[in-house]
């Protein structure tokens, strides 16, 4: 059966080593015909959360005009998201980030989704990846029925492109092909 895939890539930087990850995962979960989108956060105004509260205590629309809502309508439209990040200082992007806090208004609705998480990073050790998905985790405990399927561990990549040596390349094949 095919699966409704929406891809979010936080990368700053397109072509960047979890932005490359996505597009692996991607090719995985196409070759087995699901339906797959990318968005690519950078090309989208996405504006911080102010905080006015119109969403969680007036469940009203949030009453700022970017694209987020274009984003989160998406997500719940989405059967798999996959969550793709470079990882500053031990946690995702602000891109990211900022993407998840302005889920706010419509959470309740993105639910019996399957989730799949992609990090990249100079750092070595997987373990020190933990703290990054950790706030992905903290996302989906707000979430109704969400399912992690797989964690996409990029290490050992500084500089762009380095992540193409990395076993992380096939890993991120073989979980698109498995959604």
């Amino acid at each position: 059966m095919s699966k409704k895939v929406l891809m979010l890539s936080s990368s700053p930087r397109q072509g960047g080593n979890s932005d490359v990850l996505c597009d692996e995962f991607m090719k995985g979960a196409l070759e087995v015909g699901n339906e797959v989108e990318k968005i690519f956060l950078k090309d989208k105004q996405i504006n911080y959360c102010t905080g006015c509260s119109v969403c969680s205590m007036y469940g009203k629309p949030c009453p700022q005009k970017d694209d987020a809502a274009e984003v989160v309508e998406k997500m719940i439209a989405a059967d798999v998201i996959v969550m793709a990040t470079p990882v500053y200082f031990y946690t995702m992007c602000a891109q990211m980030k900022t993407l998840i806090d302005r889920c706010c208004a419509r959470y309740l609705e993105i639910k019996d989704k399957e989730f799949y998480f992609i990090v990249a990073a100079a750092e070595s050790e997987i373990r020190m990846m933990e703290r990054t998905i950790d706030g992905f985790r903290g996302f989906l405990d707000c979430l109704e029925g969400p399912v992690e399927k797989g964690v996409i561990y990029g290490v050992g990549a500084w500089k762009v492109g380095e992540i193409k040596d990395k076993s992380a390349m096939q890993e991120a094949y073989r979980m698109g092909k498995d959604v």
